[in-house]
């Protein structure tokens, strides 16, 4: 006889045990269920899995056992549930601790839970371990970053040779100015005031050009702030000159009272500069590159072909060349990342995707116009800041020292710690000729011995160095650099001033955040080379006659 096997007919169950089975069947959500105070009253596989405690180890248990110590510190489980209680609900991510101590980062969410009379009987709580997500979405940001850090840096490459054509010019500038300025004075003349004007002015180009390409070429984090289009246009002109060579006619067309945009400078000095070269580029054989800026508003229907964008105020930045301009196949796939027309080895495909995506991040948007033979232009479009009382910037240059006034005598011990052997000698001849004593060194090792070894002499004992008023120190030092060295002096002597001298756009101490100017740290300044010498003279003596005795033998200020 065939043996038939019968399967068992299902049976109802309650909606109670249907539901509490549906919970307990979840893996790879933590569902359990507080108390009106806090305390675990339900757990199911998920939770036990995820956090490491079995149900009979954490009912009963406060869920703050699952914070780290310093959310804990910071009350934030308490603050959790009042938020849940007076917003309806508690959305966040955060570090989260297992049973075992090890970390993950979670994605919570706890809704208040009331009967059918609006009582609060407790607290819905829901966690997932996003750990790996995070890491992945870490990973992308960092490729991401090192992506646009490239795109700059091949900008960066493209104007090498523009920029060494600029210098040697400046440097035949100044070296011919020195040479007829040698002439003349050996053969009696004192007529050399045109000479020391020319070398002068060569340096100020070769500085301002100096400061723009570093600027532009550093890494550090987006900055949104208030910016004025036309003076970043304005102030990065020289750049863009050297980047497109002499067969390229640069023309630019700025708006008058231009809106301004909120958005990070850098990253509109990365736009601009790389959108000039991709004109260059498709113009092989010469021609006209213009830079134009214009306010434009846009109605809902103008945006109908650029979903997510909101109507209203835009500024826009535009890039317009006469080359050989994009057919409709490229055109469509001009924003695709990796996408370029040029040679291998010749481009990244990065530039328009990161302007587009730049843009979008900042609100706004990108439209190109291009046609075979008539050439191709790109319109940045960023939104009108309407904060008011709100200063513009474009990079604008730092407002002048006041020079010093004649007939005045310096007083105080000075310490010049600069590896540059003539850059220093100059140093001392300014400062001891204001009168001032000098000390010199020319690192921040053997710097920090004579500041110890002055700051330690006894007043009066012959041969004893001063004690040191002024530390006037070089940033990018060998070993010990300008910052640790002005670091571990003012441990020992907090009054010690500092000037720091730098050539590195300030780079080197932009992850300073103190009470001084610049976001120095006390009894801090800083210039940037090169500086002019009644510069360097009126910060000198700005530092040493605020709060300096007036009795030179009294002892430095931060004795």
């Amino acid at each position: 006889m065939k043996d038939e096997r019968v399967e068992p007919a299902w049976e109802p169950i309650s909606g109670e045990r249907q539901f509490r089975l549906l919970v307990q069947s979840v893996v790879d959500y933590a569902i359990f269920m507080l108390d009106p105070t806090g305390v675990v009253r339900s757990w199911n596989a998920g939770a036990a899995r995820m956090k490491g405690y079995d149900a009979d180890e954490i009912i009963g248990r406060h869920f703050s056992s699952f914070y780290t110590p310093e959310d804990r510190a910071a009350d934030m489980p308490q603050r959790a549930l009042a938020t849940a209680l007076s917003e309806g609900r508690f959305e966040a991510e955060g570090w989260r601790l297992r049973k075992d101590g090890t970390r993950f980062w979670a994605s919570v969410v706890i809704d208040p839970i009331r009967d059918e009379t609006g009582i609060l009987r407790g607290f819905a709580k829901i966690t997932r371990d996003i750990t790996e997500r995070r890491k992945a979405q870490q990973a992308l940001d960092e490729a991401r970053e090192a992506l646009a850090q490239a795109q700059k840096m091949e900008a960066v490459g493209q104007l090498t040779g523009g920029v060494a054509h600029d210098f040697n010019n400046l440097l035949q500038a100044i070296g011919s100015s020195l040479d007829l300025i040698d002439q003349r004075l050996s053969a009696g003349r004192s007529d050399i005031a045109p000479f020391t004007a020319t070398a002068r002015a060569a340096v100020d180009r070769a500085a301002t050009l100096t400061r723009r390409l570093l600027a532009f070429a550093r890494r550090q984090p987006l900055k949104p702030e208030r910016v004025d289009l036309n003076a970043l246009v304005a102030g990065l002109w020289d750049l863009l000159g050297r980047s497109v060579g002499e067969q390229i006619r640069l023309e630019r067309r700025l708006g008058e009272t231009l809106w301004p945009v909120h958005a990070d400078v850098n990253q509109i000095e990365s736009a601009l500069l790389n959108l000039v070269i991709n004109a260059r580029d498709a113009m092989p054989d010469g021609g006209c590159v213009t830079v134009e800026t214009a306010n434009a508003a846009f109605a809902p229907a103008d945006l109908v072909n650029d979903p997510g964008v909101e109507a209203g105020d835009y500024a826009v930045l535009t890039v317009r060349d006469s080359g050989t301009g994009m057919p409709p196949d490229v055109l469509a796939r001009a924003f695709e990342p990796f996408f370029t027309t040029k040679p291998i080895g010749q481009g990244t495909g990065l530039g328009l995707s990161q302007l587009y995506g730049f843009a979008r991040q900042s609100g706004g948007f990108v439209r190109i116009d291009s046609a075979v033979g008539r050439g191709t232009a790109v319109h940045l479009h960023l939104p009108r800041d309407h904060a008011a009382a709100a200063a513009c910037t474009g990079r604008a240059e730092p407002a002048a020292v006041p020079a010093l006034p004649p007939g005045r005598t310096g007083r105080g011990t000075v310490l010049v710690v600069e590896d540059e052997e003539l850059v220093r000698m100059l140093l001392v001849e300014v400062l001891e000729s204001d009168g001032y004593t000098t000390l010199e060194a020319a690192d921040g090792t053997s710097a920090l011995a004579q500041l110890t070894k002055a700051q330690a002499g006894t007043k009066g004992v012959a041969g004893a160095n001063p004690p040191v008023d002024l530390l006037v120190t070089d940033v990018g030092l060998p070993g010990l650099n300008g910052r640790q060295l002005a670091e571990a002096a003012q441990a020992h002597y907090p009054d010690l001033k500092v000037l720091f001298l730098t050539g590195y756009a300030f780079q080197a101490l932009d992850d300073r955040h103190g009470d001084g100017e610049d976001g120095l740290g006390h009894n801090m300044r800083m210039l940037a080379k090169p500086v002019a010498v009644d510069a360097f003279r009126a910060m000198v003596r700005k530092l040493l006659s605020d709060g300096l005795s007036d009795s030179p033998s009294d002892g430095p200020a931060g004795g």
